[in-house]
């Protein structure tokens, strides 16, 4: 009986290719750092906006060319924690939430320590939402996922510059944001995660109506790209608490 030829070997050079996005990702952040360090703030809130595009390709460049590996999955933890971490939170902090010191010492303390409470809070959910991968509805996410946070915390700056508000008169607005989207993503609210009903098929499909509200998200977005994000992106944020609102409600009339 004749044996079978062997199949052919997939190169390893084709695990490159999902790493270069995450890699390009955790440039943007990178960036993005430097970007606010040097008070570039458009600069820097558009670069958190490219590493989350980025972010969003990467794992969909991996399952199309069936490239899915363990350290892909670390390694882009550790970039999310870069560009959705900390280059938001020192975003802020140089743009607004240094000139607490301006309010006193410990205000000032009371800045850094805001910039500080999110960066661990994006630490913690990366950190959650690794541990609990196929073991949660794929339907939901638990807590804000740390790109939409992130997009909140740019898409703020970036409205409040593009109005030439300066961040030195919006310290305290800067700091409910910052420690509101933090505790957000450590939150056991629920989040639509985008991704179909369910496990079976066709479960990826999503209703017609979406598809309209993506055009004219994408409509507004080329008019007024910071203000869009800002309000799309605020909508996300409230809707795991409005949900959540509704859901006890329900209880109670069950109950009741």
């Amino acid at each position: 009986m004749d044996e079978l030829p062997p199949k052919p070997r997939r190169g390893r050079g084709i695990y490159l290719l999902p790493n270069l996005f995450t890699t390009g990702g955790l440039f943007a952040g990178f960036f993005a750092i430097i970007a606010a360090s040097q008070g570039r703030t458009e600069a820097a809130c558009i670069a958190i906006f490219v590493a989350a595009v980025l972010d969003g390709l990467d794992g969909r460049v991996a399952r199309l060319t069936n490239t899915q590996s363990e350290f892909g999955v670390q390694y882009d933890s550790l970039a999310d924690l870069v560009s959705f971490g900390m280059a938001p939170a020192l975003v802020m902090y140089h743009w607004s939430l240094v000139s607490m010191k301006l309010d006193g010492a410990t205000l000032g303390k009371i800045g850094w320590l805001a910039a500080f409470l999110y960066a661990a809070c994006a630490a913690l959910r990366l950190a959650r939402f690794n541990s609990q991968v196929g073991k949660v509805d794929k339907r939901w996410f638990i807590g804000l996922a740390s790109p939409a946070a992130a997009g909140i915390m740019a898409s703020s700056v970036w409205t409040f510059h593009s109005l030439d508000l300066s961040g030195e008169a919006l310290r305290y607005a800067a700091l409910a944001i910052t420690v509101v989207s933090g505790l957000l993503m450590v939150s056991q609210f629920r989040y639509t995660s985008f991704k179909g009903s369910g496990s079976g098929p066709g479960s990826d499909r999503v209703p017609f109506f979406a598809l309209l509200l993506v055009v004219a998200a994408l409509i507004a977005l080329w008019i007024d790209p910071p203000k869009t994000l800002l309000a799309v992106l605020g909508a996300y944020a409230l809707s795991g608490p409005t949900l959540w609102l509704w859901r006890l409600r329900g209880r109670r009339a069950a109950g009741a």
